[in-house]
């Protein structure tokens, strides 16, 4: 990213609601990348350091922007970053305190250069060894990905707790205990070899998994589909796949999955950001190219003996791609593949999918079953909305109408989420009106 013309810089004018919302868009998208550079030059032991600069720089951004955008504002933000990087070097004499990488290179130069750092192939580079430096082993798994989904893809404290059943002060806490480990080992932002970068890969894809999760349904009350999310997912999973440490079967299986769901997005919403359901599709607007996608890199995980969780989830969503209409779906196939995912992956949201489709194959009070079998459930359906709205959902089908009402104003209440309140309110109607 270096290089800047007077282009780069041309400003245009943008009411202030739309200025503060392109700034909030480009934190998701951009701080991660400013904060794995950062993190390169002063080392990660100096992450407070490296997030500060970067607040700095959107602060500047959220000021200055209400009066005028300039018209690449990726590069005015990198170039910000770079600029105060640069203030900080040039106020210290000692670069000890620093990256061992940054240190050599200071010391053998008179004149502050760190130019090199904002390359672009630098900076995918500086974001996958900030992936794996917030996976490093010493660390518990559950602070790992919540370090990763903070640091490299710009979650809330919300978001994160969401996206592990937990709550925002044990989320804050895992914070920080990650970031004082990280500076008080002065950990290298490297990425391992062997059997160490294999254990973190598996980290790796489950921050990945979460980040295109959280955009596909939405924690934000007026955005169910982020796809600003699922897009940096998307990126940071091709960026895996394109480095030799990430080129595996599972990454690509993953990917496959990603493109899969993607390419429904344009059917999911009505023009008035109401929920269609996937029975109500209209699968002319499924991106077939983005299914073209799919398969590919489905084709390209086969290679080597391995099989993951993501080589049966992918499988699972092609299979949808290739039903023509929802009536035409090989419902029974389907359950054999959420069987074996289930045998590998017991966990309440792949018994909860596994129970829609025994629902689709006739059996409902089967799946009814299913649901309330799973553990803890009394106490998931008290914080995540999703098994009261497939419960009442089951019932209405059976026409057990106060069952119905019951899960799915339970469903209603819980979600933040208007346009899935909006869904459950029709269901809810139409409930009541076959009651009278």
């Amino acid at each position: 990213m270096t290089g800047y013309n007077a282009g780069h810089f041309l400003c245009m004018t943008m009411s202030t609601p739309e200025a503060d919302k392109l700034v909030e868009h480009l934190f998701r998208h951009e701080a991660g990348r400013m904060v794995a550079v950062l993190s390169r030059l002063f080392g990660l032991h100096n992450l407070y350091l490296a997030e500060d600069l970067v607040q700095e720089a959107f602060i500047k951004a959220h000021n200055e922007w209400k009066i005028n955008i300039p018209s690449n504002p990726s590069a005015w933000l990198m170039q910000v970053a770079k600029n105060k990087a640069l203030d900080v070097l040039r106020r210290e004499s000692v670069f000890k305190q620093y990256s061992k990488e940054l240190a050599a290179e200071l010391s053998d130069k008179t004149e502050i250069t760190i130019e090199q750092y904002f390359h672009e192939n630098e900076i995918a580079d500086s974001q996958l060894r900030m992936m794996f430096a917030c996976c490093h082993p010493s660390l518990k798994q559950e602070d790992q990905i919540a370090l990763t989904l903070k640091t490299v893809s710009g979650f809330s404290m919300q978001e994160i707790a969401k996206a592990l059943l937990s709550n925002e002060t044990v989320i804050q806490k895992r914070l920080h205990r990650a970031k004082t480990f990280l500076q008080q080992n002065k950990i290298e932002l490297e990425i391992p070899a062997g059997n160490e970068l294999n254990n973190r890969l598996e980290t790796v894809y489950t921050i990945l998994y979460l980040l295109f999760n959280e955009g596909y349904n939405s924690l934000k009350t007026d955005e169910l589909i982020r796809r600003d999310l699922c897009g940096e997912a998307m990126r940071c999973c091709k960026l895996l796949g394109e480095h030799k440490a990430g080129n595996k079967p599972a990454t690509h299986a993953l990917l496959s999955l990603m493109c899969f769901h993607a390419a429904r997005f344009d059917s999911r919403l009505d023009e008035d950001n109401h929920i269609i359901l996937l029975q109500k599709q209209d699968r002319s607007k499924w991106d077939q190219e983005l299914i073209d996608m799919g398969r590919y890199y489905l084709n390209l995980s086969s290679a080597g003996d391995t099989l993951s969780v993501y080589h049966i989830e992918s499988a699972i969503a092609a299979e949808h791609s290739l039903a023509k209409e929802f009536a035409c779906t090989n419902w029974e196939r389907l359950l054999r593949l959420y069987n074996f995912l289930y045998e590998v992956k017991p966990t309440p949201v792949v018994q909860l999918n596994r129970a829609i489709v025994l629902a689709e194959t006739g059996n409902i009070n089967a799946a009814i079953q299913h649901i309330l079998s799973i553990n803890d459930i009394e106490k998931l359906m008290k914080t995540d909305h999703i098994y009261s709205a497939v419960l009442g959902d089951l019932y209405k089908r059976l026409s057990d109408t106060i069952k119905a009402n019951e899960y799915l104003q339970n469903a209603y209440d819980l979600t933040p989420s208007a346009a899935e309140k909006q869904l459950l309110q029709e269901k809810i109607k139409e409930v009541n009106e076959h009651k009278n």
